[in-house]
């Protein structure tokens, strides 16, 4: 994989864009922008503000995004990584799966985080098809980012409160049949212990890193994670190495702003770029 990834490598980032609070592009983009990538972006949605307020509004764009990828092929724009997240429907699912099908046979490295939903359920909205749909996008996936839930959704596994090590192996390896090179599935509760599991390719042995669980939730913590996983990938190519950088970076992140007030707006990132 090292071969097709380039010294200042220009990324697309396929996610939904929040008014009012920081998640999804609205902190990716500062992430990326920060670790000197080429930054791009197309919107699956704009969300008025973060979810967890309970009122909203919701702008599904994906005529815009359709018309935009039809406008682009016509320029010859190219990327040379691609990381979708929040995806609005299945017809949004499937032009951006024939995307990625498409620039993969090019050389793009294409990075998913299939969000779905957590703590055992499914987000509003998410149906059958939606997981048939995010398997398909999966398969084109160089890395595939998880939480145990969605780790289960895709591979047709009950989800548990506590697994065992071959529980999260034999996910893992499901996973890679989906036809994902590398895996890292997060929020894993092994024994009573929490882990983020990688197997780094379907012949690479499960790692394992532990972390303290924080009793905290802020909206956007998964984006910051994707991205600094995704950014210190592009660059040394060792995907267990970037990912426990990530979680120590996430970790102290979230220590400092324990105390904010409106959790539901999610982390001021501006305010702890040097973190990353």
């Amino acid at each position: 994989m090292m071969d097709r990834i380039k010294s200042n490598p220009r990324i697309l980032l396929i996610n939904d864009m929040a008014g009012y609070g920081k998640v999804a592009l609205s902190v990716m983009i500062p992430v990326f922008s920060h670790l000197k990538y080429e930054t791009f972006n197309l919107p699956t949605a704009l969300v008025s503000n973060t979810l967890d307020y309970g009122q909203f509004d919701i702008l599904d764009t994906t005529e815009y995004m359709r018309n935009t990828l039809s406008v682009w092929k016509n320029l010859s724009f190219s990327f040379d990584a691609v990381c979708t997240g929040f995806i609005v429907s299945e017809k949004q699912s499937a032009l951006v799966y024939e995307y990625c099908k498409e620039q993969r046979k090019n050389g793009t490295l294409v990075f998913v985080d299939p969000i779905m939903g957590d703590d055992g359920k499914r987000y509003n909205g998410v149906t059958d098809e939606s997981v048939m749909y995010m398997r398909r996008l999966c398969s084109t996936a160089d890395v595939i980012v998880p939480n145990i839930t969605e780790a289960c959704f895709l591979s047709g596994h009950n989800v548990k409160q506590s697994y065992t090590e071959t529980d999260i192996e034999t996910i893992a390896e499901q996973l890679h049949m989906l036809g994902a090179k590398a895996v890292v599935i997060t929020s894993t509760n092994i024994d009573g212990q929490m882990f983020t599991a990688v197997k780094a390719s379907p012949h690479d042995s499960l790692v394992l890193i532990p972390y303290e669980e924080i009793t905290v939730r802020f909206p956007g913590t998964g984006d910051i994670f994707m991205s600094i996983v995704v950014g210190h990938y592009l660059r040394s190519g060792k995907l267990s190495k970037s990912v426990e950088t990530a979680m120590h970076c996430l970790e102290r992140i979230i220590r400092s702003n324990m105390n904010n007030t409106d959790k539901y707006k999610g982390i001021p990132i501006e305010q702890f770029l040097e973190e990353i």
